[in-house]
């Protein structure tokens, strides 16, 4: 589960990659009004391992580890 708060419309993109930088998954792609959000992806379908994602709201970045166990 990722969270996170917008303080004014924006526009949100969240990506999900291996450790050696192949895209897997765009988990979000669109426009957002003002508030919280909690994004809960379901990975089944992947790999146990170490991943990264990428947010990028407007003109600003994050990237952050992510665990998968299986």
């Amino acid at each position: 589960t990722i969270d996170y708060e917008l303080s004014e419309k924006e526009f949100v993109e969240l990506k999900l990659y291996t450790v050696l930088g192949k895209e897997v998954a765009t988990i979000v792609s669109e426009g957002k009004p003002k508030g919280s959000y909690s994004i809960t992806y379901d990975a089944s379908n992947l790999p146990g391992g170490i991943y990264l994602y990428s947010m990028r709201i407007n003109n600003s970045s994050q990237i952050k580890k992510m665990v998968i166990l299986k």
